[in-house]
């Protein structure tokens, strides 16, 4: 049995991305990744309806919110079992004990990549995801222990999430060696530096061409450009498409003054910790 190795991330911010850079790059082919065969041999997700049906073989309808979190640390055992080496993993769960169990096995984990963006754009980009106001998706954000419910149209179930200050907390509040944070915007501003670096913490050595070919066929550009073409499963039903704009910053054209100071009140301390409060470097 191998280990599993987090792709974790508050939702919207960045882990789609993640993804595929790491198909491309162990794909390692002229032609970008296809886009909606990422989850495979190498690349996993633990909200994933199949690996829980393994588990229990009742109807969805029938689990309650106890019964998930029991089985999340089987599922997380299932989906290590079924590779004799590590697997990558995305997940959206925070780092935390639910009705007595943990969101994340540390049992089968070898180490973790988590993806943090600034609240202020994911929170346009969630609105945009769930089909709700702004206001209600920054309510959403700053509430802790949130689960959000079980989505069987995608094929998932419920993501337990907390607040955003409560996932990155939960996952980025102690240093470890195992784990390696990225932040969105440096996957943005500087590429090869932020690739590279997660190419070394998984211990890999690719040569300069490989890292590049992975990053230009990950480029949000790209991303775009294969989701106009031949769809995105991942996509919402309330989404034009799911790729939206891919920008650091852009929540200085679509928050209002009072919106943004919300969020810098429920999340700043956090905030701070990544350069992400206004005015403050």
């Amino acid at each position: 049995m191998g280990n599993i190795v987090w792709l974790a991330s508050y939702p919207k911010s960045g882990n789609t991305w993640m993804r595929a850079f790491l198909h491309n790059l162990f794909q390692n082919e002229a032609k970008p990744a296809d886009l909606n065969r990422m989850q495979g041999e190498i690349l996993q997700s633990d909200g994933s309806l199949m690996w829980f049906r393994m588990v229990d073989k009742r109807p969805l309808s029938e689990w309650s919110r106890e019964d998930v979190a029991a089985m999340r640390p089987k599922v997380c055992e299932l989906i290590a079992r079924g590779q004799p080496g590590s697997i990558f993993c995305k997940t959206h769960n925070a780092l935390m004990t639910v009705h007595g169990h943990p969101t994340i096995n540390l049992g089968v984990t070898s180490g973790a990549i988590y993806i943090v963006r600034n609240p202020l754009d994911v929170a346009a980009s969630s609105a945009d995801f769930m089909g709700t106001g702004l206001d209600q998706a920054i309510e959403i954000m700053a509430t802790d222990y949130l689960e959000m419910p079980h989505d069987p149209e995608r094929n998932n179930v419920s993501i337990m999430s907390g607040s955003w200050s409560q996932h990155v907390e939960s996952w980025t509040g102690r240093t470890s060696e195992c784990l390696h944070v990225v932040r969105y915007e440096d996957m943005i501003d500087k590429p090869s530096a932020t690739f590279g670096g997660v190419a070394r913490y998984l211990g890999l050595k690719p040569s300069r061409q490989r890292l590049l070919r992975a990053i230009r066929n990950s480029s949000f550009r790209t991303l775009q450009s294969q989701e106009a073409a031949g769809g995105f499963k991942e996509r919402s039903e309330h989404q034009r498409k799911f790729f939206r704009r891919g920008k650091a910053g852009a929540w200085k054209d679509e928050l209002s003054e009072s919106q943004v100071r919300r969020i810098c009140e429920d999340h700043g301390e956090q905030m701070k910790r990544f350069g992400y409060l206004p005015g403050v470097s």
